[in-house]
């Protein structure tokens, strides 16, 4: 017996094959995309008309970082404010406040029991071990405060953590990522 596939059967597996493949592309974009390692957010005035910051300047009052970190996370803010459109003043419309903390984190682990069972198997008595472990680390956070020069009041602010301050290595490359994914915020879409 012979099989044979119409010319329409070939066309309509052509076309589920590339549904299928543009299916499985938008379902691995969707997973790299949504596992950053930050924890960001942002939060803005309403009554801020963003349309009308054009300018901005600098300010680390409290920025508390080794210089090669400071100048890692100043370039990398500047940078990303003048792809935004924004350009350095020293008479700005906005004054972005640059912070940095870290904290100590304890991360305890745990695992299941382990070991010989006695009589009855799984479900009776016997010998079993539970293994925990802790370990400590300190994570960092930035936040970014953009300030109405006119006014005074902070017009739009976001936050990030989730940087692995104890490895200089993973500092030089999380910054950039992290300020970009803060900034990638601003300017806020309002009803969002």
């Amino acid at each position: 017996m012979k099989s044979t596939i119409s010319e329409n059967q070939k066309i309509n597996l052509k076309r589920m094959s590339k549904k299928y493949i543009f299916l499985l592309l938008a379902s691995a974009t969707l997973g790299l995309t949504s596992c950053s390692p930050f924890n960001v957010r942002s939060d803005y005035a309403e009554t801020a008309n963003f349309n009308e910051y054009k300018t901005y300047k600098l300010r680390i009052d409290d920025l508390k970082l080794n210089d090669i970190d400071k100048d890692r996370v100043l370039n990398e803010v500047s940078r990303q404010l003048q792809t935004k459109g924004l350009s350095v003043s020293d008479n700005p419309d906005l004054i972005v406040n640059v912070k940095a903390n870290h904290k100590k984190i304890q991360d305890v682990q745990s695992s299941r029991p382990y070991g010989m069972y006695g009589w009855g198997g799984p479900f009776g008595w016997g010998v079993g071990m539970n293994r925990t472990w802790t370990s400590n680390y300190n994570q960092g956070a930035l936040i970014l405060d953009l300030i109405d020069a006119r006014t005074q009041k902070l017009v739009w602010q976001g936050i990030g953590s989730g940087i692995s301050v104890d490895s200089p290595k993973a500092k030089q490359k999380q910054i950039p990522e992290i300020v970009a994914e803060i900034m990638a915020n601003y300017p806020p879409q309002k009803g969002k």
